[in-house]
């Protein structure tokens, strides 16, 4: 669909979105709230607190890029029937800022990431003055992101605060315990060895929160491509420093990443895939990768799996 079409959709349904929403607004306590969202981990965070309260609908499945996700006439029409979207910001979206402008004033848009104090957040030089967007990966600041969904819903349906507030504490609740849970299967992996080199920059949050050197082929989006330079010159680093793993991404083509392992092998060293780390989608409804605490467990146990291989280089 191209931009004008899409444009001249989502006016006309914004359109007739804000006479539905600030007819039945005051009237939410009554009703589940329609919301969607963009990311399958904001989905995780809505339906673990809104509960039966809310009806959500998710733009982005499993493995499904956000950086190139760029919207259907469908999600429009999602988009504008909803009570109100929550999406990550930060530029993750980018494809769908045109189309949250267009919103605004009509539906109700929350930013998870809106109080993640800035200060905390990462702003790569190559970034191009941009916050890393990929707050999810270090558990305590996706904790923050819990807490603005809650506060959300309570603006939206104040009637049932209580409610979202308790499910909000256990939710939390189970965050923390992942994050110990990080925190000490990190630790089994020798500081000399935690280097996690995966397709693109997604895990610099994870690096700094739990202690690990992150190379990525790509850089934090995947708008662009990596060339034969950057196949090089991460191969010598791999090789330089007998990385025993790297990884697979599982929103982001395996192609370039086989290409750096064969770049390896022509320097005399092996270096094996380690696996297939969940990035920027998580994994398929109704597997334990499908939920936010699952795939964080999943990448943090194929990460030791990978790292601790004693037959690196073989």
């Amino acid at each position: 669909m191209n931009a004008r079409p899409l444009a001249l959709c989502l006016l006309a349904l914004a359109g007739c979105g804000a006479q539905v929403v600030g007819q039945t607004r005051a009237d939410l306590s009554r009703r589940p709230i329609e919301i969607v969202t963009t990311t399958g981990m904001i989905t995780d965070i809505v339906e673990g607190i809104g509960g039966e309260r809310v009806d959500v609908t998710g733009l982005m499945g499993p493995g499904v890029d956000p950086h190139l996700y760029k919207a259907s006439e469908g999600d429009v029409i999602d988009l504008a029937e909803a009570d109100a979207v929550f999406y990550n910001g930060l530029h993750l979206e980018a494809k769908l800022a045109e189309v949250f402008e267009r919103m605004e004033g009509r539906t109700r848009t929350f930013a998870v990431t809106d109080s993640i104090p800035r200060e905390t957040l990462l702003a790569p030089p190559a970034f191009a003055g941009n916050y890393d967007p990929h707050v999810w990966f270090d558990v305590t600041l996706w904790m923050r992101a819990a807490m603005q969904v809650r506060d959300g819903l309570v603006e939206l349906d104040p009637a049932h605060a209580q409610l979202y507030r308790t499910r909000a504490r256990a939710y939390l609740g189970r965050l923390e315990e992942l994050h110990r849970y990080v925190g000490r299967q990190a630790e089994r992996i020798p500081r000399s060895r935690r280097v996690l080199v995966t397709a693109h920059d997604a895990f610099n949050y994870f690096g700094r929160r739990y202690g690990f050197e992150v190379r990525g082929l790509q850089g934090i989006s995947t708008a662009s491509e990596a060339g034969t330079g950057d196949v090089r010159e991460l191969a010598e680093f791999i090789a330089r420093r007998r990385i025993p793993a790297l990884f697979v991404e599982s929103s982001v083509s395996p192609r370039a990443i086989e290409a750096v392992r064969e770049a390896v092998r022509s320097k005399g060293f092996e270096v094996e895939i380690g696996g297939r780390l969940f990035s920027d989608a998580m994994g398929d409804p109704g597997t334990p990768e499908g939920t936010y605490v699952g795939m964080v467990r999943h990448n943090i146990d194929s990460i030791v799996a990978g790292l601790l291989r004693e037959d690196a280089g073989a």
